[in-house]
């Protein structure tokens, strides 16, 4: 009993001299992504997920490009409390897309191409891109993540931008044999401001093909979608301060999505979307307004804001709306295996198959 004693003893004289042992600082965050190097050429756009292969949607020297910025390089804005992930991208001069694709036994052969949002100012790739890759993946879904350019930039949100988001399809189409993608289960979901390339790809696809069609290396390869998915949009080419364009007779179904008096401005602009699809008799056009339900972004009252994309939005049924989506798509025939005529397709041939009516 004394010995153990003086053991003790000796083991606390021991301790009390050595120095403390401390825990040591955790190993910096592995394969963060950055932005690639300046060169005289113009930028390589770099992988912001693992596996993406990316392709600059123009050639260099394209006149759809500002050559005096090409060679500038994007700017990412990092989450500081989620090492490694990309929350936005600013400085957009050499727009691309990048691809990740699903394993062959999953693979359905559809293909989303997402356009975040960000008000022009910014492009949400987190929240409103990298994310929807391993939820589409569980369908079977390979993903595009579009990169196109913004108005903070110098570029016109109409024009160059919409330009990228119609690109972005013949792009995806032009190497669907080599991604194992059908051709015809190519369409583009977008996001606020990206819904608003969304919509505008949906209308203004066949006056971009025409323009397009000589001297081009995607000439032939339409940049039609075939479907569209509208979340929580920005104005449309049907909203009240534009003058709406013709709507083509194969314009694709679309599924819209907003909230609703919460977000009433956008709301309005969804609605004028699928009240032009309607009107004229579109087949396969849904749209859901949820009651409650924020605007991305938005101050909420404990000094946070209100978050997009894939977020449960406090378990409001609005936080399921991509649910909704699947089951659109599933019904459409979206998420059969390759090559199996769609819903979606046969529908479109009854409806083109009609005589045209009033709006048209």
């Amino acid at each position: 009993m004394r010995k153990a004693f003086l053991a003790l003893i000796f083991a606390a004289a021991v301790h009390a001299q050595s120095p403390e042992v401390k825990l040591a600082p955790p190993p910096a965050p592995l394969g963060v992504p950055k932005p690639g190097p300046v060169s005289d050429a113009p930028y390589a756009p770099q992988p912001i997920l693992p596996g993406g292969v990316v392709i600059p949607l123009y050639p260099p020297g394209s006149p759809f490009l500002n050559m005096a910025r090409a060679h500038e390089a994007e700017v990412y804005s990092m989450s500081q409390a989620a090492p490694g992930r990309i929350n936005s991208i600013v400085n957009i001069h050499n727009p691309s897309i990048e691809v990740h694709l699903v394993d062959r036994g999953l693979n359905t052969g559809a293909a989303v191409i997402l356009v975040a949002g960000g008000g022009h100012n910014s492009l949400n790739v987190g929240s409103e891109s990298a994310d929807f890759v391993p939820f589409f993946y569980n369908y079977g879904v390979n993903t595009v993540i579009l990169r196109s350019r913004l108005r903070r930039d110098g570029y016109n949100p109409q024009v160059d931008e919409v330009n990228d988001a119609l690109q972005s399809i013949r792009m995806v189409r032009a190497y669907a044999a080599e991604w194992r993608v059908d051709p015809h289960k190519i369409g583009i979901m977008g996001f606020s401001a990206g819904a608003e390339l969304a919509a505008a790809a949906a209308v203004l696809f066949d006056d971009f093909d025409k323009k397009n069609s000589v001297a081009d290396p995607l000439a032939g390869v339409t940049a039609r979608p075939d479907f569209v998915g509208i979340i929580y949009p920005g104005p449309s080419p049907f909203a009240k301060n534009r003058t709406a364009p013709p709507i083509p007779r194969n314009v694709p179904p679309a599924f819209v999505v907003c909230g609703g008096s919460g977000d009433r401005v956008h709301a309005v602009w969804a609605i004028e979307y699928f009240s032009a699809m309607l009107n004229i008799g579109v087949p396969n056009i849904e749209m859901h307004i949820y009651g409650n339900g924020r605007h991305p972004g938005d101050a909420l009252g404990d000094g946070s804001h209100m978050t997009g994309g894939l977020t449960d939005r406090n378990d409001t049924p609005y936080g399921t709306w991509q649910f909704r989506f699947i089951d659109w798509f599933r019904d459409l025939g979206f998420l059969q295996k390759p090559g199996v005529e769609t819903k979606a397709e046969r529908d479109v041939a009854s409806y083109l198959s009609q005589p045209a009516g009033p709006g048209h």
